[in-house]
């Protein structure tokens, strides 16, 4: 990454510059889908630029995993939260938010399961496993305050139908996908909150 004469390097700001580039690539073309030589190419980075701060590509892999983790589960929160207090409107938020970014010409699926499934190595298992009980977690809080018998159960079940309908949309088709399964989740969580003795 070409550094303007009579600037200073921030290697901060180029570690970020690299991530950000880097994962539209990846995301793209999947991990195994570009070689180092070419994703430094795309990127604009030397291999020694990207080596001096990711160590090796896995562990560029690894750090673009973490952060795309917290970005898209931070984005998931915040369209509950600012659904309003209701947890079906939190929920109606979450299946919402998912069917515009599977409509987004850019989809490709969920980037932590692509990543699992092509890397079988624990480091990167690990950070898919940490993305899902992300997802579990805010799940799981919206089942809680519905009233659900079950909300640990209840919170696995709307998982899978994210996971789910993430899977299809990206191999089967986005034609209604989202719509369908935020459907089932409101369906299901109406069922657990009249379990429950909920709303």
């Amino acid at each position: 990454m070409p550094v303007p004469k009579g600037s200073t390097i921030d290697p901060e700001r180029t570690r970020a510059a690299i991530l950000e580039a880097a994962t539209t690539v990846l995301y793209e073309r999947g991990l195994d889908g570009v070689g180092v030589a070419e994703l430094c190419a795309l990127v604009g980075v030397s291999k020694e630029t990207l080596y001096r701060h990711f160590g090796t590509k896995d562990g560029l892999v690894e750090a673009m995993l973490r952060a795309r983790s917290e970005r898209v589960s931070r984005w998931l929160a915040e369209a509950a939260a600012a659904a309003g207090d209701d947890p079906h409107d939190q929920l109606a938020a979450v299946f919402d938010t998912l069917g515009e970014w599977y409509e987004d010409p850019a989809f490709r699926g969920c980037a932590m399961v692509n990543a699992a499934t092509q890397h079988h190595v624990e480091a990167v298992r690990a950070v898919t496993t940490r993305h899902l009980d992300r997802y579990l977690d805010l799940l799981t809080g919206i089942a809680e305050r519905a009233g659900a018998a079950d909300p640990p159960l209840l919170g696995r079940q709307l998982l899978m139908l994210v996971e789910g309908a993430t899977v299809v949309a990206a191999h089967h088709g986005t034609a209604g996908t989202g719509e369908q399964a935020r459907q089932a989740a409101l369906a299901l969580l109406s069922a657990a909150a009249r379990t429950g003795g909920g709303d």
